[in-house]
């Protein structure tokens, strides 16, 4: 058998119309792109300038001789569209594909064994394209998974890697739009003579196996260039999204036992591990009472409930236990693991159980020896703490990993946290790895499957896993963008994703990338969901690992990190000890559940590794609500001043603002904001525009201050209404602004409808500031307030 490194080259294309340009140069164009090919060379540029932003593309596996033919095509997800297609020197094809309504080319290669052996490709380069931005590589940059850098110091990135210009955010974005059985990563380099930004884009298979005369298509890059480099990469997100039939499970707010206090097992960082059933039933009726009508819906057991095989000297074998069909009789739920699922449930939670799917112990006599992978020098593949990796192509290994899914589903755990996930790959362990790093994927021996990839397991594994448990289980998986490797192979089959390695409760340096790497820090969540921020919603929630409010965490770090999950929406987990909070601790979970579902962005996302700014947009209630997270990863002061138009608010307007922690108005801006923040802390700033009368800028329900609890807020006639939801028993007050606009307004009278007033809801105003109206709603239940504030 051959083995190859194949270089391989394909572009994507959206196109309606075709012209030919000249003998051998063809054209196609859609409402956002053309591409021109000439042999195996082709450029790309934005339609209506005629703009060319990607120059000396090559295809690999062409000739320069190669004629181009255009042709319709027909795909099962984007419709119908055109290409120009190449005959490849292998006798395969490469293709240039545009649609109408995708703003990416599309690059396929199809790719043909026609020798007389096997062929073993380990690795394939579909495409190689410089990059044209109108400016040298000195001005631009490069956001991929490694997180910002200029583009001749990227180490290369996983999935996706985008170009940027920071002063206008112009830039090129290419991705990976298929993970079906390879992994795809992109490089950045400069010329040495053009000084212009080149992209390589790569696919490792580790073994892609073909017989004599067959053929296979390769996975499909998307290259896209926009005036906003932030918004072509949520258009991939979004291409991704409707390759994979994306459907997520709602977004949910819970808890995860690993970091609490109390109880279970301890692990090697101060951790729980599973707490225990006593505790978890009291932190259960405490969470029910205090956290339930905030929005707090699931309780989530981690390791070390669950039995398995164990050094003589009682110590673990390699990692955890693996015996997840069975609960340890000795350890933290001596009645099983469905008495506390129930327990759960009647409490009105649902039950979530952490296990590592794909890796079992060699040396456990539980698992037969040849579920197990093997090396190529025969040694089982087995990594550091992730065990040994099953063969997930065996049908034995298939039926247990459907009976662990039915078992734990059985129990009554409807939330599966699956870890470890990078081990269904059979490849190393490289964690933390946020950058490319050559792992020598496909050092195994074959699968029992012999024509199966290491990322085609995994994705097997996965979707044997979701056969067992049934449709409404939610995935959350853990360990695959930790150790970046099987990022795109899991695409499609989880609902969240741990987008960084375990955090803790001091704080990181984040200019120090050494400690990045370590994790355990209070950011490392944010430090990667930044990056990955497009993701979110679209591809799965991006899971940062829990935020802290516990008494050991600075009260502004715990307001920090709680605040910066709940404006940009990540997906909310916390790992304190509920009971034993103190409440100004506990308030902050309050009012930072639950998640919002509206757009956020890191505006300053092209300037800066580490974004200080965010902004938070919400018009599906048909009023427009701002809100700028504000944060200062520093170790000291910072002022952060901005234009207010290139951060995504409205240019010359004036906007009035409100200080969610401080619960103090700011001073009104209009073109610039400008504000001194302390070190190591954050300020979530509500913004409304002045629009000549009184407007509802903030609530104090949550950061957000109206997204996730005012709607049919309306100004008419003098009155200012609205409908909120309220928590029983929690003051809400209401912050409006503009009493000074227009010809002034003088607060007259506030009411809430019949109906609330029946059912003692209450409202009535209390201290003001000038040009500022408060009042506070009290109501006993939980309710949709309807309620009218009058002015003169």
């Amino acid at each position: 058998m051959k083995t190859s490194a194949l270089p391989l080259a394909a572009l994507l294309l959206a196109g309606c119309h075709l012209s030919v340009q000249a003998r051998r140069s063809h054209t196609l164009a859609n409402e956002t792109l053309q591409v021109s090919a000439a042999g195996g060379t082709f450029t790309l540029a934005d339609h209506a300038s005629g703009r060319t932003f990607v120059r000396a593309g090559r295809l690999d596996g062409v000739a320069e001789s190669a004629a181009a033919k255009e042709e319709a095509v027909t795909d099962p997800v984007f419709g119908a569209g055109r290409a120009l297609v190449f005959d490849r020197a292998d006798g395969g094809v490469a293709r240039l594909e545009i649609y109408p309504g995708l703003p990416f080319v599309l690059v396929r290669q199809t790719v043909r064994n026609g020798g007389e052996e096997a062929l073993d490709i380990r690795h394939a380069v579909p495409a190689t394209f410089g990059v044209d931005l109108g400016k040298p590589a000195s001005a631009l940059q490069t956001m991929g998974t490694a997180g910002l850098k200029p583009a001749g110091k990227n180490p290369g990135s996983y999935l996706f890697l985008t170009a940027a210009d920071p002063e206008t955010r112009e830039g090129v974005v290419a991705g990976w739009l298929t993970h079906e059985r390879g992994d795809g990563v992109l490089f950045s380099s400069v010329d040495k003579q053009s000084q212009a930004v080149e992209f390589k884009a790569q696919i490792d298979y580790g073994h892609l196996r073909l017989a004599p005369g067959q053929s296979e298509t390769l996975e499909t890059l998307l290259i896209g260039h926009f005036a906003d480099a932030r918004i072509g990469q949520e258009l991939f997100a979004d291409a991704i999204k409707k390759q994979y039939h994306i459907k997520l499970h709602p977004q949910v707010n819970g808890y995860c036992t690993w970091y609490s206090e109390v109880g279970g097992l301890t692990d090697a960082k101060g951790g729980a591990g599973a707490l225990n059933e006593k505790d978890i039933v009291k932190l259960a009726d405490f969470a029910k009472k205090e956290l339930a009508p905030f929005g707090f819906s699931f309780i989530q057991i981690d390791d070390e409930w669950q039995d398995g095989a164990k050094k003589p000297d009682g110590s673990r074998i390699n990692g955890p236990r693996r015996g997840f069909m069975r609960h340890k009789p000795d350890g933290p739920y001596p009645s099983g693991m469905a008495a506390t699922a129930k327990n759960l449930q009647d409490r009105g939670f649902t039950a979530g159980l952490w296990f590592l799917p794909f890796a079992g112990n060699h040396q456990d006599k539980d698992f037969p020896k040849d579920w197990f992978m093997q090396r190529r020098d025969g040694m089982p593949y087995e990594t550091v703490w992730g065990g040994t990796s099953y063969d997930l192509t065996k049908p034995e290994v298939q039926d247990y990993l459907r009976n662990l899914a039915k078992t734990v589903h059985g129990w009554g755990y409807n939330y599966f946290k699956m870890d470890g996930l990078w081990t269904g790959t059979s490849s190393e362990q490289v964690y933390v790895n946020d950058g490319y790093t050559d792992d020598d994927m496909g050092n195994n021996k074959p699968f029992f499957k012999p024509d199966t990839t290491n990322i085609e397991a995994m994705r097997l594994g996965l979707k044997t896993l979701r056969e067992g448990a049934g449709p409404d289980v939610f995935f959350s998986g853990c360990c695959a963008s930790q150790n970046m490797r099987s990022l795109g192979g899991v695409i499609g089959l989880v609902d969240s994703m741990r987008v960084g390695p375990d955090n803790g409760f001091e704080w990181q340096d984040w200019k120090n990338e050494t400690m990045h790497f370590e994790g355990g820090g209070i950011i490392t969540g944010p430090i990667r969901a930044n990056r990955l921020y497009f993701l979110h919603g679209r591809v799965w929630w991006n899971d940062p690992d829990p935020a802290y409010a516990r008494p050991a965490v600075k009260l502004e770090h715990a307001q920090l990190l709680a605040s910066w999950v709940a404006v940009a929406g990540a997906f909310n987990l916390n790992s304190d000890w509920l009971p034993g909070l103190p409440p100004e601790r506990l308030d902050i979970l309050k009012r930072c559940m639950p998640s919002h579902g509206a757009q956020a962005r890191p505006v300053d996302y092209f300037e800066t590794a580490m974004p200080s700014i965010w902004l938070l947009r919400d018009e599906k209630t048909g009023t427009r609500r701002d809100v700028l997270g504000l944060y200062n990863w520093d170790s000291e002061g910072k002022t952060i001043r901005y234009d207010a138009g290139k951060a995504g608010l409205k240019a010359n307007a004036t906007y009035h603002a409100f200080d969610f922690w401080s619960k103090q108005p700011l001073p009104d801006f209009k073109d610039t904001f400008k504000f001194d923040l302390p070190k190591e802390s954050c300020k979530i700033v509500a913004v409304r525009e002045a629009v000549g009368h009184p407007v509802l800028v903030s609530t104090s329900r949550h950061v957000t201050q109206g997204i996730v609890d005012v709607a049919g807020e309306k100004f008419a006639d003098g009155a200012l209404s609205a409908t909120s939801k309220v928590v029983a028993g929690d003051p809400y007050e209401l912050r409006i602004a503009g009493l000074k606009d227009g010809k002034g307004w003088k607060f007259a009278k506030a009411q809430v409808s019949a109906d609330d007033a029946a059912a003692g809801v209450t409202i009535e105003p209390v201290a003001s500031e000038d040009g500022w109206q408060r009042l506070v709603i009290r109501s006993k239940d939980s309710r949709s307030v309807r309620w009218s504030v009058e002015f003169q």
